[in-house]
C-alpha cells in the first residue's frame, strides 16, 4: 500500500479561508442588489417622558434642501430631526431626537455598523443602534433607550454621543437604516 501524503495544515486553513471570502463577497453583491426595506411612516403616540415633547411640529417639517437625493437618512442639526427619505425622495418618516453633547459634523457618511443593544455613554441600556461617524474618540449613533425614556441631563463637562429619540422611532429607523445606507447630516 503506498504511503498517504496529507497536506499541511495551512493548506487547509488557507484553503476554507479563501472559500468563505468569496461566499461572503457574494452575499454581499445579492443582498446589495435586493429591495431596500422602507420604514413605516411612524404615528404620534403619548409619552411617559418629563422632557419638551420632540413631535411638535412634525407634519410640517419639509426635508431640508441640499441634503442629497435618493434613500438617505437625513439628520438636522440646527432643528433636531431625522428623516427617513425613500429612493424616489419622499420623506417616509421625520421625528425630533435628543442629539448627545457630541455632534457629527455636516456631510455624508454611510451606516457602518448596527447593534441590537448596548450600555450608551450616558450609562443608559438602549437598543436600535445605528453607528454612521465618529468624532472626539466618540462613535456617534442613533438610538432609543430600552425604557423608551428620554436621555437623562448630563453632568457639565461629560461627552456623550447618541442621538436618542422615541422608542417607535428607534424602531423605525433600525428597520431603514441598514448597513451602507446613506447618512447626510445637514446644519
Amino acid at each position: 500500500m503506498p504511503a498517504r501524503r496529507l497536506l499541511p495544515s495551512w493548506v487547509w486553513v488557507s484553503g476554507l479561508t479563501a472559500g468563505a471570502i468569496v461566499v461572503v463577497a457574494f452575499l454581499t453583491v445579492k443582498a446589495d442588489r435586493g429591495a431596500h426595506p422602507e420604514a413605516p411612516v411612524a404615528q404620534p403616540s403619548a409619552s411617559a417622558s418629563v422632557s419638551p415633547s420632540p413631535r411638535a411640529s412634525e407634519s410640517a417639517a419639509a426635508v431640508p434642501d441640499g441634503s442629497g437625493t435618493g434613500r438617505r437618512i437625513v439628520y438636522s442639526l440646527g432643528q433636531k430631526r431625522v428623516w427617513l427619505v425613500d429612493a424616489s425622495d419622499a420623506s417616509r418618516s421625520t421625528f425630533a431626537v435628543w442629539p448627545g453633547t457630541v455632534s457629527p459634523d455636516p456631510g455624508t457618511y454611510t451606516v457602518s455598523v448596527r447593534n441590537d443593544a448596548t450600555t450608551g455613554s450616558d450609562g443608559v441600556q438602549i437598543e436600535h443602534v445605528v453607528y454612521f461617524a465618529a468624532k472626539s474618540g466618540l462613535s456617534i449613533a442613533f438610538s432609543n433607550a430600552v425604557d423608551g425614556s428620554s436621555p437623562p441631563a448630563v453632568a457639565a463637562g461629560a461627552q456623550t454621543s447618541g442621538i436618542r429619540m422615541r422608542k417607535a422611532d428607534g424602531e423605525a429607523l433600525w428597520t431603514f437604516g441598514t448597513v451602507e445606507t446613506s447618512v447626510v447630516v445637514v446644519k
